[in-house]
């Protein structure tokens, strides 16, 4: 049974509990430095990220439980432990090609189908009811909202946030810390660090402007 701390204590940690519980795993601790002390709430521990020295042993393994993409990134890099401490959840409803290859510290929610060869990211949200059609590729710290659909060959870039109900056409490159929102139609390119919205999807926002 997979022991797990995660790393963060809102409500995006509510659910990832649910997933790591359908797994027939346990979380140990729920750290969060809006805890100022150390405490045990119906026998998890809670308190600051700091205690992760002391939890963090041979058998357990680490998800930060944080829906914004920078600031998981962030933690990650002001934590400093190895890709293989962070664990892969995958809700045991979610349905995953056995040639999909998934990177430490993603969590796969429940309904989510991922098919043949699709490539998911380090750090990555794959959310509720959500499509990852063939040979897609979604890239590190990246989050894929509840219901989007990612037909074929779709690359999503590093740090992007696919919005809840947004359909993606086949071949299509989302780049690198870019925001589609809810309900978006994408039917070409979009370019990194940008805000696209709509049916079809255009930018309305450019980072810095």
């Amino acid at each position: 049974m997979e022991k797990i701390i995660l790393i963060g204590d809102g409500g995006h940690a509510k659910v990832i509990e649910d997933c790591i519980r359908s797994q027939g795993g346990s979380v140990i601790a729920m750290l969060d430095d809006r805890y100022k002390v150390k405490f045990y709430e119906a026998h998890i521990v809670k308190g600051p990220v700091a205690l992760i020295e002391e939890l963090l042993t041979d058998e357990v393994k680490v998800v930060i439980s944080i829906g914004s993409n920078p600031i998981r990134k962030s933690i990650v890099e002001r934590l400093g432990i190895s890709n293989e401490k962070y664990a892969v959840i995958i809700h045991s409803s979610a349905i995953l090609s056995g040639s999909v290859k998934v990177g430490h510290g993603t969590v796969v929610m429940p309904g989510v189908v991922v098919n043949a060869d699709a490539s998911i990211g380090f750090h990555t949200i794959i959310n509720s009811n959500s499509v990852i059609e063939h040979d897609c590729v979604v890239e590190d710290f990246t989050h894929i909202s509840p219901g989007a659909i990612l037909t074929g060959n779709v690359k999503v870039g590093q740090g992007s946030h696919v919005g809840a109900g947004t359909t993606i056409i086949p071949s299509i490159v989302i780049g690198s810390w870019t925001t589609v929102g809810a309900g978006s139609s994408v039917i070409s390119n979009i370019e990194s660090n940008v805000t696209a919205v709509g049916v079809p999807a255009k930018v309305i926002k450019r980072e810095g402007l």
